[in-house]
């Protein structure tokens, strides 16, 4: 973990850019006449939940709807479609393992995924770790969520959890990691080890998929780390990086896009398009990081 923390260390550089970019922003909103509308603060121990509308979303923040990054958006006038592209591209798990039966999500943020799967996969059940019991009032007050017997909420740290999990023999065919705190992905979900027993909490063919950032101080530390408890990856590359790892062998590209296809009617009305994230998946299992890069470790 040594290691990692100095890597994490080294943010006074980028915070000093954000800081810049956020006045920027922060200037474009005040002299907009569409500007975001604060509807809701959620008091937290961790940071404010803030919900805003904008044109036509209703979206979560934490602090403040200028801080960079927004946690979840649902269109008001269609709930269902996907709005960020990384959560669609996360969808396209499915192409790897169509039927899940047990999924799991790692941050709840408005409940989005955990919404679309509902839908997608109405006799799976969707457990879903969320820390914070305020984006899990927001979530259900303001975007929709409704837990249910098949769609579950756990308010609980998302690596002990998972660590339980592994310990008490309980598998997933479908883990999503999806947790961000105000800067990042929180260290503790970084490292092999937790990276390991999130391996062994998969069901054989059970398929891992994270969101990352195209762009961090840790990239290349990053993807060493999940190469090295995974082996091959498809990397997806858009706005945001999908990790899209599976315990055994990863599927040809027929095998995805049949499945794909298959898919497409009932993706839809969600805002995926199966071309789309079909023509990420060319060229995915090239490595573009430092072969060199020290694994994350705790």
């Amino acid at each position: 973990m040594a290691f990692l923390r100095s890597l994490l260390a080294a943010r006074p550089v980028v915070a000093c850019v954000l800081a810049a970019c956020f006045a920027l922003i922060t200037t474009l909103a005040l002299l907009d006449p569409g500007s975001a509308a604060v509807i809701h603060t959620e008091q937290s121990e961790f940071a404010p939940v803030v919900v805003f509308e904008e044109l036509d979303q209703r979206c979560m923040n934490f602090n403040s709807p200028e801080d960079l990054g927004r946690q979840s958006c649902i269109d008001l006038d269609d709930p269902d479609e996907l709005v960020f592209s990384y959560t669609r591209t996360m969808m396209s798990a499915l192409f790897v393992n169509p039927e899940p039966a047990h999924v799991l999500i790692v941050g709840l943020g408005g409940g989005s995924l955990s919404r679309a799967l509902a839908k997608v996969l109405p006799e799976a059940v969707i457990d879903t770790v969320e820390i914070d019991p305020a984006v899990v009032n927001v979530a259900k007050k303001f975007f929709g969520y409704m837990p249910s017997a098949k769609q579950r909420i756990f308010v609980e740290d998302g690596r002990a959890f998972i660590e339980r999990a592994h310990r008490q023999g309980q598998q997933y065919d479908l883990i999503m990691l999806d947790a961000f705190d105000v800067d990042y992905i929180p260290p503790h979900l970084l490292t092999r080890e937790f990276l390991q027993h999130v391996y062994a909490t998969l069901t054989p063919g059970g398929v891992l998929v994270a969101n990352t950032f195209s762009r961090s101080h840790v990239y290349d530390q990053e993807s060493a780390t999940y190469a090295d408890v995974f082996g091959k990856f498809f990397n997806l590359r858009g706005p945001n990086r999908i990790i899209m790892a599976r315990r055994g062998s990863l599927p040809e590209l027929s095998e995805i896009t049949r499945n794909a296809n298959a898919l497409a009617t009932k993706l839809r009305p969600f805002g995926v398009n199966v071309e789309n994230q079909l023509r990420m998946f060319s060229g995915a299992l090239d490595r573009d990081w430092d072969q060199n890069a020290k694994v994350l470790s705790d």
